[in-house]
């Protein structure tokens, strides 16, 4: 009985420096944080997916038009300012839901704004599209005439993404989701 204090260690610390001394300073302690500050079934979801494919199909459009001689068409300059403009938001809009910012900004009816934002992205894409598809013709026997056609292919895919993303973001913002059991039908 006598040895028991000696073995006994009283010494109290934060939760803040536990959590520290487990993960310790690294950039596994970091990864670990930023993992737990993501929103999983987001990542795992439909619209997130096509945002993912509207980030990366947009990125092709844009870059393969900016690497040609898109001045010579004037319409490129709207193509250009469509798919710049909407890849920077759509990539600022899918990193806000991946980590939960709408939760902080509560103010901001968010379903409807993603609709919103969805729709509006769909017109202008469509547009840009068509613009990027009729202007075409002009590089036919140039060397971007393959830069200019994969960039209207490329327009066309993100068109759609952005398509189906305002429909599943009318579904969310309706609160339908798409499951049937959950509808309840009026008589």
């Amino acid at each position: 009985m006598a040895d028991f204090p000696s073995k006994v260690d009283t010494m109290t610390s934060s939760p803040q420096a536990q959590s520290s001394h487990h993960r310790g300073n690294s950039l596994q302690g970091l990864a670990a944080d930023i993992t737990m500050m993501m929103n999983r079934p987001f990542v795992r979801s439909i619209p997130a997916i096509l945002m993912i494919a509207e980030i990366v199909f947009g990125l092709f459009q844009w870059a393969l038009i900016a690497s040609a001689t898109y001045m010579v068409v004037p319409a490129y300059g709207w193509v250009l300012f469509v798919a710049i403009t909407l890849w920077i938001t759509t990539t600022i809009l899918f990193f806000m839901i991946l980590f939960d910012a709408q939760e902080k900004l509560t103010a901001v009816p968010w379903p409807l704004t993603v609709m919103l934002y969805h729709g509006i992205a769909t017109v202008l894409y469509l547009s840009a599209f068509l613009a990027n598809a009729i202007s075409v013709q002009p590089f036919y026997k140039s060397y971007y005439y393959g830069h200019m056609a994969a960039a209207a292919f490329f327009g066309a895919v993100v068109t759609v993404a952005y398509g189906a993303n305002a429909f599943f973001s009318y579904l969310h913002w309706r609160g339908d989701g798409g499951n049937a059991a959950t509808t309840t039908v009026l008589t």
